[in-house]
C-alpha cells in the first residue's frame, strides 16, 4: 500500500485536530511555559518551510506555538504503526519518513504540501544534535524550497533539550523559547537552481539557524 494515503491535506482544523492539538498545547503550556518571538515572520498564507533546531523529541509540539495555521511534518514511518499514535499523527498533519535513507515518497509528499500553499516543517539538522553550535545541514529544506519556491523560516528553540533529554524517559517541566527568524528566499536561478545555489542557501540558513539558537538561548538561560 502507498504511504502517501497517511497524507491528508486539509488545512481545516476538524474536530479531533483541534482536540488532540488542545490538549498538547495545553499540556506544553503547562509544563514548558513556551515563549514565542518573531511570530510575524510566518505568513498567515501561501507555501512556507519552518525549519526549526532539533534538540529534543518534543520539539515538534511546539509548532503549535508558532502559528494559526496547521503546520505539516514528518515523522518516522514505525510511528504510524502504533493504532492510536499513528491516527493522532495523521490528524495533527504528519507523513511517514524512512530516516537514512533517501526517501522519494516523503520528499514527494513534502513538495506536495508546500505546491497546495500549506505550511511544512522540517528539521534541516536531519536528527536531533546536541550542544549550541549548528553543525552543517543538510541540503533538504533548500533542494525542497527550491523545487517549490517556498520560503524558509529560521526557528531556534531553547529548553526542550533540558525538559527532555536524549534518552529520558519522562519530561522535566521547564521553560521553552522559541525564536523566530525572518524568512529565507529559496534559491533561484536560470532555469532550475544549481547545487552550488542550493549548497550556498543551506550555508545561509546555518548561519541564520545559528542566530534564532543563540538568541533562544539567551533568553532561556536568563528566564
Amino acid at each position: 500500500m502507498a504511504r502517501e494515503h497517511h497524507l491528508e491535506l486539509n488545512p481545516s482544523k476538524t474536530l479531533f485536530y483541534r482536540t488532540v492539538a488542545g490538549l498538547l498545547r495545553f499540556l506544553s503550556g503547562l509544563l514548558f511555559r513556551p515563549r514565542v518571538s518573531g511570530a510575524e515572520f510566518i505568513p498567515d498564507e501561501g507555501p512556507i518551510i519552518i525549519a526549526p533546531t532539533h534538540r529534543s523529541n518534543l520539539d515538534f509540539a511546539f509548532s503549535l506555538f508558532l502559528s494559526r495555521r496547521k503546520i505539516f511534518f514528518m515523522a518516522k514511518q514505525s510511528l504510524f504503526d502504533v493504532p492510536i499514535l499513528g491516527r493522532v499523527l495523521v490528524a495533527l498533519g504528519a507523513f511517514p519518513v524512512t530516516r537514512g535513507a533517501a526517501d522519494r515518497d516523503a520528499m514527494k509528499a513534502a513538495e506536495r504540501v508546500l505546491h497546495e500553499g500549506h505550511a511544512l516543517l522540517m528539521f534541516p539538522e536531519g536528527t536531533r544534535s546536541e550542544g549550541s553550535e549548528i553543525l552543517p545541514l543538510h541540503d533538504g529544506a533548500m533542494f525542497v524550497a527550491a523545487r517549490t519556491r517556498a520560503r524558509v523560516v529560521p526557528v531556534g528553540i531553547a529548553g526542550s533539550e533540558v525538559a527532555l533529554a536524549p534518552g529520558a524517559k519522562m519530561v522535566r517541566p521547564h521553560r521553552v523559547d522559541i525564536v523566530i527568524g525572518s524568512p529565507i528566499e529559496p534559491p533561484t536561478g536560470e532555469g532550475r537552481p544549481t547545487r552550488a545555489q542550493i549548497t550556498e542557501k543551506t550555508a545561509e540558513l546555518q548561519e541564520r539557524l545559528h542566530t534564532a539558537f543563540r538568541d533562544a538561548r539567551e533568553r532561556n538561560d536568563a528566564q
